[in-house]
């Protein structure tokens, strides 16, 4: 069994892979990984690790292998992998979250499509029909979105509302605000890089704010848990 780990800015996400098949799945804080390791079910026989959270996450992963007792090994991106190829002006300089999470979308999906990962920040990648890898954004997530109103702003508030076509208060107006915002780009994305958009098309959806997302995407969808440590765990068999 392997243990796949997605340390993302906000939380680590984890995964037990055996074979082809999850054994368990999970998130938590970043300062309760070691004590992940009395979490996990016998048998882990090593780590494959995706770090974006810095040094001191760095660390941390590192005292979960030792406490384990099992070797430790980070993933990076590459210039390909998995049937993926990595177009960025220098692929080692890719996220290592985006990579894997465009190899986990290609296990997924064989068209075209684009990798929406809706976390922290919100990422939106194009990815072709031939496992290219074209390029993509980065915006803040909607949570930044909501964060950067309410601290920069004399009048707006932490906004709580509800996504409206045609809002009539702040709450809601901040919400459908930074709800649209993201939603364009994505539909944006699609029309410069996916034009014309082909019959197998997919935007592949993945991250803690896919669920708020998903509802108003007016493009063919594929909501995914845990993108990242699907892309993790194909590197095993390809």
């Amino acid at each position: 069994m392997i243990l796949c780990l997605d340390a993302g800015n906000t939380r680590l996400k984890w995964g037990v892979r055996e074979g082809a098949a999850w054994r368990a799945q999970g998130a938590c804080a970043h300062a309760e990984c070691v004590g992940l390791a009395g979490r996990l079910p016998a048998g882990i026989e090593r780590i494959l690790a995706c770090n974006v959270a810095g040094s001191v996450m760095a660390q941390r992963i590192e005292t979960l292998a030792a406490k384990l007792g099992v070797p430790l090994e980070w993933f990076r991106s590459t210039a390909a992998c998995c049937g993926v190829i990595n177009a960025y002006d220098d692929p080692a300089r890719l996220g290592a979250d985006r990579w894997a999470a465009l190899i986990g979308a290609r296990g997924w999906h064989a068209g075209p499509a684009l990798v929406v990962m809706a976390g922290t920040a919100t990422t939106i990648d194009v990815l072709d029909a031939a496992g290219r890898f074209r390029g993509g954004l980065i915006l803040p997530g909607l949570d930044l979105m909501r964060q950067a109103l309410a601290r920069n702003t004399a009048g707006l508030p932490q906004a709580s509302g509800t996504y409206r076509d045609l809002p009539t208060n702040t709450d809601d107006a901040i919400e459908s605000g930074i709800l649209m915002a993201t939603l364009g780009a994505i539909e944006r994305m699609a029309a410069r890089a996916c034009r014309p958009v082909s019959a197998d098309f997919c935007v592949l959806l993945s991250g803690g704010a896919a669920d708020l997302l998903a509802p108003h995407i007016e493009l063919p969808l594929m909501r995914i848990d845990n993108l990242v440590l699907e892309g993790l765990a194909r590197t095993m068999f390809c």
